[in-house]
């Protein structure tokens, strides 16, 4: 019987194997110089063969990884040491990726979160992005995916949003919002607000173009960079998302705003538009 794509969601590129490729790895990490300017990348998932195939490619492809086996493990380490992106499988035993990202994100921390996922309906993914991941993939996946995926991730946290030239120093304030582009850092009534990499270049998306209507296709391009797979129901998401961010009542949007059939507007005086 053919494993399950729970049991497989990693496929090696052809003509390799596990043992090749760990070689490879293991040439690579004799440049110690390399591996401490290699970003950090922790991957957590129960499936041990999972962890070696994940931990092996992305070793072999210059990261600085560690595989962890549960959230305990995760949140543990994590009080000792920073990685710059987690990959999280939503299926774990005790608390699961979902509620793992869940307590991440009410206790303020911005680590950037890759969602795994087995689910083909897309639940898990919608909810992963509602909870605040910067990213999602589904199983089974190609590892060169991955990888575009996390490269996706760590840009938006050190460069600009795709797409979206960003005036050096800039601020932009509205209601009791002031958005900073250059630090990447939003202030509510002069509180800082955890803000995720995804929620961070969907906002400067909108605020680049006040009172211009964008649809969900041009918010992706933006927001993602042109060719992302994000679908409209996801930018949906990230939306609601930033608008609990910043607006006084998200169920009444002022500052983001629906433009019906179409897509989303930025009104930065809070002022309702003719539909």
């Amino acid at each position: 019987m053919p494993p399950s794509c729970d049991q497989i969601c990693l496929t090696l590129p052809e003509g390799s194997d596990l043992h090749t490729v760990g070689a490879a790895s293991l040439n690579r990490s004799m440049g110690v110089a390399q591996r401490s300017a290699s970003p950090r990348i922790w991957v957590v998932d129960d499936d041990p063969e999972q962890r070696r195939l994940l931990g092996t490619y992305l070793t072999d492809q210059g990261y600085d990884v560690r595989c962890l086996s549960s959230g305990e493990q995760l949140m543990a380490r994590l009080d000792a040491q920073r990685p710059d992106l987690v990959v999280l499988d939503v299926m774990l035993p005790g608390d699961d990726g979902l509620t793992l990202l869940r307590r991440l994100r009410d206790g303020g921390d911005d680590l950037p979160v890759v969602m795994l996922t087995a689910r083909g309906d897309g639940v898990d993914r919608i909810i992963g992005l509602e909870q605040g991941a910067d990213d999602y993939l589904g199983k089974p996946f190609l590892p060169r995916e991955l990888t575009a995926r996390i490269e996706a991730v760590l840009r938006r946290r050190v460069a600009l949003p795709a797409g979206t030239p960003l005036a050096e120093g800039r601020l932009v304030e509205f209601g009791d919002n002031r958005l900073d582009l250059a630090a990447r850092s939003l202030e509510r009534s002069g509180a800082p607000v955890v803000v995720t990499s995804g929620e961070f270049s969907l906002l400067a998306a909108f605020v680049q173009h006040p009172h211009r209507p964008l649809s969900r296709e041009r918010l992706i391009e933006l927001a993602r960079g042109p060719g992302s797979d994000t679908d409209s129901r996801s930018m949906d998401v990230q939306v609601s998302r930033v608008r609990k961010l910043v607006e006084p009542d998200p169920a009444r949007p002022r500052y983001l705003q629906t433009v019906w059939g179409y897509g989303y507007v930025f009104v930065p005086d809070g002022q309702p538009r003719s539909r």
